[in-house]
């Protein structure tokens, strides 16, 4: 099986490890990941706290820098990538998605639901006026 680098996640690498078990490119892939990371998490502080932004467009930004922070973890720290080798694991990203969507989807139903069946009916709220 031949393996082109584009199917590569940074950091893999056949080279050799020195004696803690780590190569130089590991290191700084890490480093790269680690600093990326940290800068996305200060600027999501900075949209939250600023008002140089349009104050509708922050949660959109965040969202957006929400996105950006799961693809560098994704890619840096757990190494998925497209190739071959990786489909157990995008299959397994992909299931624990489904799961992450199915219970904040839920919650929001039947919060929603719980909402709608808490509120007093107009004729009870009438007959407590009323009193």
């Amino acid at each position: 099986m031949s393996e082109t680098p584009y199917d590569r996640a940074p950091g893999d690498s056949g080279r050799a490890r020195d004696a803690q078990g780590w190569t130089a490119p590991e290191v700084l892939v890490y480093t790269i990941g680690l600093l990326l990371a940290a800068l996305l998490t200060v600027t999501s502080f900075w949209v939250a706290n600023t008002s140089l932004i349009w104050p509708p467009g922050v949660p959109l930004g965040l969202a957006v820098l929400a996105i950006a922070q799961m693809g560098v973890h994704l890619v840096f720290f757990l190494h998925i990538t497209t190739g071959s080798d990786n489909t157990n694991n995008v299959l397994a990203l992909a299931y624990g998605m489904f799961i992450v969507f199915l219970v904040v989807a839920g919650s929001i139903w039947i919060m929603a639901s719980l909402n709608g069946n808490m509120a007093m009916s107009p004729e009870l709220m009438d007959l407590h006026m009323q009193r």
